[in-house]
């Protein structure tokens, strides 16, 4: 969701009233719960023809939806329960709902990274890598930051290598969490792990963390550092990508938020923004980098961070694709 789509998100529910954002919060997840608490917290001055416009809005597009894809999940149990049998139905409904049943993990997700990582950095690794897994990129990488760099190298050699996850694993630290893994006992794996993750929590953690741990990997297993490294979208890849592409990510970006970022990235990748601004954009963006005195590396990456992560929002709402290594990059 765009930073507007946030705020129009605010004011609706804040319009609706107590009880009934109540009831809307309960089927949001832990990052939109924090996203929209924070903007209806920060809304001020909101005018009555503001409010007005976000109803209508909402209203017009209500109308537009129906009722197919509420509750899903428990559809397909039932009808598949019924056409095939509790065993036959087990079967498929282990593969197409992969996932969606490890509650243990879910508790986790509303805490922040340094709580997760001083409560299981305790745990065996493959364990602990177990658990990163099942959280999103970016949560990972803040729980791995807050471990020492030998058990931070460990976790991501152990999620490179990891074709997915038994219950039993993820049991040992619901035993811990004192809660129950959701699901059946049968013997399936979680569609985790595996190069696509190390390399999704090493884009996140950045910098010399992500260089120390990589180092590690290429030390330990030089094939496999090579094919999480071709698997990376770091800031630098951005100027490999289509132009439409980055004309979408310029859209989401705020313009401080890009002149800090640039501080120091290559010539090539600032002339590939610059090319895809207006005429006068691109000018004042070339002044205020040539006025922004120096800037910590630390709120640079911090910044990088940020813009990689809108790409692959852009990328989980099918706006634009990341083609592999050696295949067209973005394209829309």
């Amino acid at each position: 969701m765009s930073d507007e789509g946030i705020h129009r998100s605010a004011i609706l529910l804040m319009a609706l009233g107590e009880q009934e954002a109540v009831e809307v919060f309960k089927y949001l997840g832990p990052k939109e719960v924090q996203k929209l608490g924070l903007a209806m917290s920060k809304l001020s001055d909101v005018s009555r023809d503001q409010v007005a416009t976000v109803l209508r809005d909402f209203r017009g597009e209500a109308q537009q939806k129906t009722t197919i894809g509420t509750a899903a999940d428990d559809y397909v149990r039932s009808v598949l329960t019924k056409a095939l049998g509790e065993d036959k139905a087990g079967v498929l409904i282990d593969r197409i709902l992969t996932g969606n049943d490890a509650a243990g993990i879910e508790s986790l997700k509303w805490m922040d990274g340094a709580s997760v990582a001083d409560l299981i950095k305790n745990e065996h690794p493959q364990i602990i890598a177990a658990v990163v897994v099942h959280l999103d990129p970016d949560q990972a990488a803040d729980v791995l930051s807050h471990f020492t760099e030998r058990l931070r190298n460990d976790v991501v050699m152990r999620v490179a290598t990891l074709e997915g996850v038994q219950p039993a694993a993820l049991r040992d630290l619901n035993d811990a969490l004192t809660q129950l893994l959701a699901g059946s006992d049968r013997h399936k794996r979680s569609a985790k792990g595996g190069v696509d993750a190390a390399a999704d929590i090493l884009n996140y953690l950045g910098g010399q963390t992500e260089a120390s741990v990589t180092a590690f990997i290429r030390e330990s297993d030089p094939d496999l550092a090579q094919k999480i490294q071709d698997k990376m979208f770091t800031f630098d890849n951005v100027a490999e990508l289509d132009d439409r592409a980055v004309q979408l990510l310029l859209r989401e970006v705020q313009s401080e938020s890009l002149i800090v970022a640039l501080k120091g990235t290559s010539e090539g990748l600032r002339e590939k923004i610059f090319k895809n601004m207006s005429t006068r954009a691109a000018e004042m963006l070339r002044e205020d980098l040539e006025a922004r005195g120096p800037v910590r590396l630390s709120e640079v990456e911090a910044e990088q961070k940020e813009i990689l992560k809108v790409v692959r929002r852009l990328v989980d709402e099918g706006q634009i694709v990341l083609g592999g290594k050696g295949e067209e990059g973005l394209v829309q």
